[in-house]
């Protein structure tokens, strides 16, 4: 299979040819082509476009590799960020813990230092019920400590988990990038050249024609949506034609539409 820029979703596709299309209108107005130039040209685009296919072709999964890679280590990203958060907000708990046990203590020796200059057992009794009171507070931070503890080690693991899945994918992603790029670098004149091609055939295509041309390239799984006719049949799909509509196709006086897959038809000269 070629690489996601060649399967690009159809109104994608359609939008991107619709704009070529605009813009050759503007650059073909006051020239008048006959249908059987503007027909040649846009065979010439779709021998063309198909090379262009046949080398991204040679990237074969590389482009959705490395999308898919790129986006787990997006979601790895947000997953360690998420745990880091949990991790500091468990830290911030620990410290608050620690910090009113500490006062709780320092609020025990201040009540038993008052403990030694009671005038009656009634204020004795309220200064106990206080030490009592912080004691408590004192035990319940103290399990909560024992808590943030257990969790911040489940999820230091977790993160450990996350970052080690990330680094090994980060490894995947250069190494995909890296091959990706290789093969760009090898292509970039051809395809700069080939593009240069197309652009200008399709000076030479109305924009209903290269509308039409750019609809059903995108409906069709191979990309072909001008073939010719070989052995008396469709390009395309291997569908008989009749003769007469062979002669049609051969005075090239307008656009003859393949009945069964609905491929623009042409006469290929090379084919006598």
């Amino acid at each position: 299979m070629g690489g996601r820029e060649q399967f690009q979703p159809k109104t994608t596709k359609h939008r991107i040819y619709k704009t070529m299309a605009t813009t050759n209108k503007k650059a073909t107005e006051g020239v008048d082509y006959t249908m059987q130039e503007r027909i040649k040209a846009l065979y010439e685009l779709q021998k063309i476009d198909s090379r262009i296919d046949e080398i991204n072709k040679i990237k074969g999964e590389l482009p959705m590799e490395v999308a898919d890679l790129e986006d787990e280590v997006a979601g790895l990203q947000t997953r360690i960020a998420h745990i880091q958060s949990e991790i500091d907000e468990i830290t911030a708990l620990t410290r608050q813990a620690k910090e009113e046990i500490e006062q709780s203590k320092m609020q025990i020796a201040k009540y038993e230092e008052q403990q030694q200059n009671v005038r009656n057992n009634r204020e004795f009794d309220a200064i106990s019920k206080e030490i009592e009171y912080q004691q408590l507070e004192v035990q319940l931070s103290e399990k909560h400590l024992k808590e943030y503890s257990v969790a911040m080690k489940a999820k230091k693991q977790k993160l450990e988990e996350a970052e080690a899945v990330k680094a090994d994918r980060m490894i995947d992603l250069n190494n995909k990038r890296t091959e990706l790029e290789g093969i760009d670098a090898e292509t970039a004149k051809d395809v700069e050249a080939l593009q240069a091609q197309a652009d200008k055939a399709r000076l030479v295509i109305d924009e209903r024609l290269l509308t039409a041309y750019g609809r059903i390239r995108s409906n069709v799984r191979n990309g072909l949506a001008v073939v010719p006719v070989k052995r008396d049949a469709c390009g395309g799909c291997f569908n008989r034609i009749p003769p007469q509509r062979q002669s049609e196709i051969r005075q090239g006086k307008r656009i003859i539409i393949c009945e069964y897959c609905g491929r623009i038809l042409v006469h290929d000269d090379s084919e006598e």
